[in-house]
């Protein structure tokens, strides 16, 4: 099966980030003096790929909804901040020349769940935001994984692609779109009912 386009979940699938993002949501509350909340890496794995507010319900449970609403977002910046300024290798291997080889032959893009901001901050810290043609997440749509991928389609008119992702939710965004899903099975998920699968990253080059 040939596609114009490849679409990329992030976390999971091109780098894995969930100490660094512990770190940075607790520097927030240790400074609001909310260090009894704090997070393992154990507490987010099954987290990451939703969406901001069933984050804040995960993790706050005990506080009432708008207040946990607005530390997830405190949480978030704070996180944001300490991965930018931390020099800090979190791709998988060889994402980058995987996907320098992948743009020879295809578009290429990013869909997540995450907050504005991230996408930008993973091609940086990757170097790959020049072979990324465009993005879209969480925090630009408002909407589901699937929304958020037939938008990206719409506005990029893409003719034809699959979603590279991690999660059970990756897949049901791709069914949701009506496109093929390849699993990438050493992210955070299990998965039912994908296309393909791969077990590292540069596997990509003979599945496609």
């Amino acid at each position: 099966m040939e596609f114009e386009s490849l679409i990329f979940d992030i976390d999971g699938t091109l780098w894995d980030s969930r100490a660094m993002v512990a770190e940075g949501y607790n520097r927030q509350l240790r400074a609001e003096g909310l260090a009894h909340l704090q997070v393992t890496v154990e507490d987010l794995t099954p987290l990451f790929g939703k969406v901001k507010e069933e984050l804040a319900e995960a993790l706050f449970a005990l506080l009432p909804e708008e207040a946990r609403n607005a530390l997830i977002d405190r949480c978030m910046d704070s996180e944001r901040e300490f991965l930018a300024d931390m020099e800090c290798a979190m791709g998988y291997p060889n994402v980058r020349e995987t996907l320098e080889a992948l743009a020879k032959r295809h578009r290429l893009f990013i869909v997540s769940n995450c907050d504005r901001g991230y996408p930008e901050l993973c091609m940086e810290k990757l170097c790959i935001g020049h072979l990324i043609e465009g993005h879209l997440c969480y925090g630009d749509t408002g909407t589901p994984k699937g929304e958020t991928i037939l938008r990206l389609m719409d506005t990029h008119r893409i003719s034809s692609a699959c979603y590279i992702g991690d999660t059970q939710g990756d897949a049901n965004a791709a069914r949701t779109a009506a496109i093929p899903f390849v699993y990438c099975t050493y992210g955070f998920g299990q998965v039912d009912g994908y296309w393909k699968k791969i077990d590292a990253f540069e596997d990509l080059l003979t599945l496609l």
